[in-house]
């Protein structure tokens, strides 16, 4: 018997955007875990609010009763915000059980096509067997939205790989553990920056890269729109000459940028780059073990 499919997420001042993230994947899984702070706070103690109009959605859409609500206790004062976001999604994974596939997706982020990662996840199911003596992690690929614009949204012009499932959820940093990538050609939309100016400042305040933002970062977000978007380089939050440039999506429709995604090929990942990725890993942890 293979393992489910476990989808997991960390539900905080964003909750919002669970309600454009969940119909993406929910079809296709076999339980979906919301885990939520039961005293509303964020890792840097911040506090949040949840509507209980948003549990009524929940309750709506469940119409399979795959959803299961975990509140717990998902800040300590003593660690900091990335220790705290690591923390979280490991007693999330126990939760999710071992055995199983374990997917984290935060509430920003969207599947273009989820039934095809799950056939591409079933490909490596003899890897829950046994998985902490042969540890992988599953990547797709963001399509990073920036900003919204007054036409339309500015995104980052090449797809970047995210992690998103494992077989051993020991996670060291956000979602990524110690061992193997495999990367599959599937697109995630993530909407991880295109927010208002407050929202934006207070995640960065109580994410889990609190205190790795780029001082710059905010300054060239805030004056860079779709007319002059062309006369600036450089735009990541952490390192920012990792994404150099900028492009335009003509629509704010999430449904329309998917449209968009899968028929234009430039945003997708060739092949042959994933093939070379894949070997290179398998190549990688194979010499690994020779030398252990």
């Amino acid at each position: 018997m293979t393992g489910k499919i476990q989808v997991g997420y960390l539900v905080s001042y964003d909750y919002e955007l669970l309600k454009t993230s969940l119909p993406t994947v929910y079809k296709d899984v076999d339980t979906v875990f919301i885990a939520i702070d039961k005293n509303r706070n964020t890792w840097n103690g911040g506090t949040f609010n949840i509507d209980e109009s948003f549990f009524e959605w929940i309750r709506i859409f469940d119409i399979d009763k795959k959803v299961v609500i975990y509140e717990d206790d998902f800040y300590v004062p003593t660690l900091t915000t990335m220790q705290c976001e690591i923390r979280e999604r490991k007693m999330l994974a126990e939760k999710m059980g071992t055995g199983n596939w374990i997917i984290q997706v935060d509430c920003d982020e969207y599947f273009v096509d989820f039934k095809k990662f799950v056939s591409d996840l079933r490909k490596y199911d003899s890897y829950l067997i046994n998985p902490e003596k042969n540890p992988i992690q599953i990547c797709a690929f963001w399509v990073m939205l920036y900003k919204y614009t007054e036409k339309g949204i500015l995104y980052v012009d090449k797809p970047l790989k995210a992690i998103f499932a494992t077989n051993y959820p020991n996670y060291k940093n956000g979602r990524r553990i110690k061992g193997r990538q495999i990367y599959t050609n599937n697109i995630v939309l993530h909407e991880s920056l295109s927010r208002t100016e407050e929202d934006l400042r207070f995640k960065f305040e109580n994410w889990g890269h609190n205190v790795d933002v780029d001082k710059g970062f905010l300054d060239k977000w805030l004056v860079v729109n779709e007319n002059n978007y062309k006369d600036y380089k450089d735009f990541y939050y952490l390192q920012p000459k990792r994404w150099k440039k900028l492009a335009f999506f003509s629509t704010k429709n999430i449904s329309q940028i998917k449209e968009i995604i899968e028929n234009e090929k430039r945003l997708h990942v060739s092949k042959l780059k994933i093939y070379f990725k894949n070997f290179g890993q398998w190549l990688k942890f194979l010499l690994k073990k020779k030398t252990a």
